[in-house]
């Protein structure tokens, strides 16, 4: 029997973060029952470190060239190849829920994402305008106000002249706000419950999803939360969970007597954000966020178990990129690619996967050729000329990622991972542009337009407090990590992007 595979993603979610939940912060049974019961991959990375680009790669297994999507702001084009194509031509009953960002938010709250390969769509992305605010305003209308409030991305045009009755939803959003003036920080209880919450209605809809599917149809699910990506916003009842004494403080923000790295003396870095805003609350609010995710992973993973597909289902948890959470005087994410920036949980888990955990370099384009093996299907090539003459290699890959699951023989363990950053949504020069090369021993990045660089050695430095670069008894490594960087930013466009292609060296 063909398996189910279903893609739980968060956003915003680090490693690291992870990692301390495990270690106490706060209880995530469901998440820790997933890792033990499969593989966890400790070095995962994010190839970048923004949604758009990131979702993109992890749907066609391309990197930003290949597939187009270099920052926010580009639409994925539909006719760019995704591995849920591929499963929904193979008679996989494909569906998405809550955020994929294909396209930009801004150009509407209810983006058609169904020629991407998936056959339901129920959509609420990080506007929460749309089909989860329609919802609580039929079914919880009591909460219908407050959910207004938690809508913060009012600057969509469509928002003025809103569904069929032409409401000023912007205005009612700003009313609410001011009904709910604690909606307006950067992390706050939710003013309702939590089965009213984005989260619970995504959950929601993916169950309706397994329970509607004939159990003789294979299914997949992109399941994909839009928390605990900022503002931080659990539900009040999972507050309480996180253990205050065991949240870690943030490191040091190193960069600020660093002169080298002429990028941090940008006005927005005057201060370490630490200094700024109450971290504490901030680290115990999303502590909360994952509390409240892990309940709704329990809640999925006892779905699949009641309608009998969890014993045959292939379950893929990740996220899109990480959130520095105050770590280093920084919160976000973007070009800044500490490790709370560009390491990512990544769990595998399903029939035939040894449980343990793998330290080796992946990245988040890998996940398309692994659901490729998991689904059993051949991975695709690109088209390739019979000009009559010799032409090496005799297929030329599609995806620049390899399957997670791929032998020793096929190919071998990668000695880097490549991070890079484009515009952002307030610059958009090369001033705010980074290169990474992230090995299993050293982070070496460059900003670029004169932002300088910085290298961090890992094994002594896990923190990344010492800025190595510019140092004589750094020089050597310095030098063939920014040599091997700029070989990387070269073949980035490797595998050639499939956009429009005819095939390979053709006229």
């Amino acid at each position: 029997m063909r398996p189910d595979i279903v893609l739980v993603m968060v956003d915003q979610l680090a490693a690291r973060w992870l990692e301390r939940a495990f270690e106490g912060v706060v209880a995530v049974p469901n998440l820790r029952r997933l890792a033990e019961s499969g593989v966890r991959f400790a070095n995962a990375f994010t190839p970048n470190p923004v949604c758009s680009p990131a979702r993109a790669s992890i749907a066609t297994g391309l990197s930003s060239q290949g597939h187009g999507v270099t920052e926010c702001g580009y639409r994925l084009s539909p006719d760019v190849p995704t591995f849920m194509h591929a499963l929904q031509g193979a008679g996989w009953r494909t569906g998405a829920f809550g955020k994929l960002h294909f396209q930009p938010q801004l150009a509407g709250v209810r983006p058609d994402y169904r020629p991407y390969g998936f056959e339901v769509t129920r959509i609420s992305e990080d506007p929460r305008a749309g089909e989860w605010l329609d919802w609580v305003r039929r079914v919880h209308p009591e909460h219908y106000r407050a959910a207004q409030a938690t809508v913060w991305m009012t600057m969509i045009p469509e928002l003025a002249d809103y569904g069929p009755e032409h409401i000023d939803l912007a205005e009612e959003i700003r009313r609410a706000r001011e009904y709910y003036p604690q909606t307006a920080g950067e992390a706050y209880p939710l003013p309702f419950p939590a089965e009213v919450s984005q989260t619970a209605w995504i959950t929601g809809r993916a169950c309706d999803f397994i329970r509607e599917t004939p159990v003789d149809t294979p299914l997949f699910a992109q399941v994909s939360y839009v928390q605990p990506h900022n503002p931080f916003t659990p539900p009040q009842e999972y507050v309480p969970l996180v253990c205050d004494a065991l949240i870690p403080e943030p490191v040091g923000a190193e960069w600020q007597d660093d002169a080298r790295v002429p990028y941090f003396a940008q006005e927005r870095y005057a201060r370490p954000s630490y200094d700024i805003a109450d971290w504490k609350r901030d680290r115990k609010l999303y502590f909360a966020d994952l509390a409240h995710l892990d309940h709704e992973l329990g809640v999925l993973l006892d779905c699949l178990a009641e309608t009998g597909r969890l014993a045959r289902t292939h379950v893929i948890f990740t996220s899109d990129h990480g959130e520095l959470l105050h770590d280093h005087g920084l919160l976000g994410k973007w070009e800044r690619h500490y490790d709370p920036c560009i390491r990512v949980p990544l769990i595998v888990c399903g029939p035939g996967v040894e449980p343990g955990v793998r330290t080796d370099l992946v990245d988040l384009c890998d996940l398309a050729p692994t659901v490729f093996d998991l689904a059993g299907l051949p991975q695709p090539v690109l088209p390739k000329p019979d000009l009559g003459r010799p032409y090496e290699p005799d297929t030329l890959p599609r995806f620049a990622g390899r399957s997670l699951f791929a032998s020793s023989s096929e190919s071998e363990p990668r000695d880097a991972v490549y991070v890079q950053s484009n515009n952002n949504h307030w610059s958009a020069t090369p001033g705010n542009w980074a290169r990474t090369l992230r090995t299993a021993r050293y982070r070496y990045t460059s900003f670029l337009a004169g932002g300088g660089e910085q290298l961090f050695d890992l094994e002594r430095d896990p923190d990344e407090q010492h800025n190595l670069a510019g140092k004589p008894e750094s020089e050597w490594i310095q030098r063939d990590l920014r040599d091997r960087l700029f070989e990387r930013i070269a073949l980035e466009g490797y595998p050639n992007s499939p956009r429009g292609l005819f095939g390979i060296g053709t006229w």
